[in-house]
Order: C-alpha cells, then sequence, then structure tokens
C-alpha cells in the first residue's frame, strides 16, 4: 500500500502524518499485504475546518471519501470510518459475484449425428442440465473409466473451473480447460 499525504495551508507535522498512516494501513487488512493500493491523502486548514479527503485506488477499486471537522484528528478517524464501511462494501460484493458464479448451473448439450451423410440441418436431441462434482484430474478419470463414456465434464479441484477429460483413440487422455 503507497500511501501519499499533501499538506495545504498548514505545516506538516510527522506525528499527524504517522496517526494517519496507522489508521490508513488498518485498511489494508481486507485486500492482503500484496496488494498494490495507491492511497493519495490531502490535508487541509481553512479557519476553523480542518478537511480529510481520501481517494484509494488499486486494481478495479476506486473509493473516495472526505470530512470536516474542527480537529485534524478527528477527521481523519471520520474519513476512515467511510472508507472502512466503503471496503466492505467492496469486498462484500466481491465474494457474492463469486459466489454466485461458482452456484451457477451448466448445461449440457447432448448432439445426435447421423451416419449417412444428408442434406438437412442436424437437431438437438435432448438437453441434460447437472451440477458439476469438484473434483481432481486423476479422480475424474477414474469416475471416466467407471461410468465407459467417451468424456466426463467436471469442476477441477483446484482451479474451480469447469473442464471436460475424454478418451483418445490410442488409450490416452485428453483434458479441455477453457480459460474465460
Amino acid at each position: 500500500m503507497n500511501i501519499s499525504f499533501t499538506f495545504k495551508n498548514f505545516d506538516p507535522s510527522d506525528h499527524l502524518k504517522k496517526y494517519a498512516r496507522r489508521r490508513m494501513e488498518k485498511l489494508g487488512r481486507f485486500f492482503g499485504k500484496s496488494s498494490g493500493l495507491d492511497v493519495q491523502v490531502v490535508l487541509t486548514v481553512d479557519k476553523f475546518r480542518h478537511r480529510c479527503e481520501v481517494t484509494m485506488v488499486g486494481e478495479g477499486l476506486h473509493l473516495n471519501a472526505s470530512e470536516t471537522s474542527g480537529e485534524m484528528y478527528s477527521s481523519i478517524d471520520l474519513v476512515n470510518d467511510k472508507l472502512e464501511s466503503q471496503v466492505k462494501k467492496h469486498v462484500s460484493r466481491n465474494k457474492e459475484q463469486r459466489r454466485r458464479s461458482r452456484d451457477a448451473d451448466v448445461d449440457v448439450f447432448t448432439y445426435a449425428f447421423d451416419e449417412a451423410p444428408e442434406k438437412e440441418a442436424s437437431q438437438v436431441v435432448g438437453t441434460e442440465r447437472f451440477i458439476p462434482k469438484p473434483m481432481s484430474l486423476d479422480e475424474a478419470i477414474a469416475h471416466l473409466e467407471k461410468i465407459r463414456s467417451d468424456f466426463l465434464v467436471f469442476l477441477h479441484a483446484d482451479t474451480a473451473r469447469i473442464n471436460v477429460v475424454y478418451r483418445e483413440n490410442n488409450d490416452h487422455y485428453g483434458l479441455i480447460d477453457p480459460v474465460v
């Protein structure tokens, strides 16, 4: 987390800078230590108003907050509270989107082709819906052997993506791992 400070209309103090830095670094716990967040803190004094403006920019994140009070320390605290609620909302929204995409059903279409080439267009004969089980590649191959099919659609346990394992003519196996 990169934190930069700008002081307007008053002299910067190390104690105020340390206090603001500690408060902003506490927000980093929501993103982990390796987050590439850039935080810009602008502290301004106009007569009796002490204003703190903070902008957080990161990967898929852009948050702004500003507060004005009679004391700079309380302005920093108020801004920090605002940002914390925004960050919690952002993190929970991302978790919900991942949860929804993980629980999504997958439609599998079965196509039947005639041996004799005809000029008619092929038709979809049936549709099968299922929720793929999370399993490793070895488990998928074992399951493919058990059901004696040419292919198996499964949810790869390590990557959490839908994969297809299929049997080739030379008793080897192939894996289709789509990257979306």
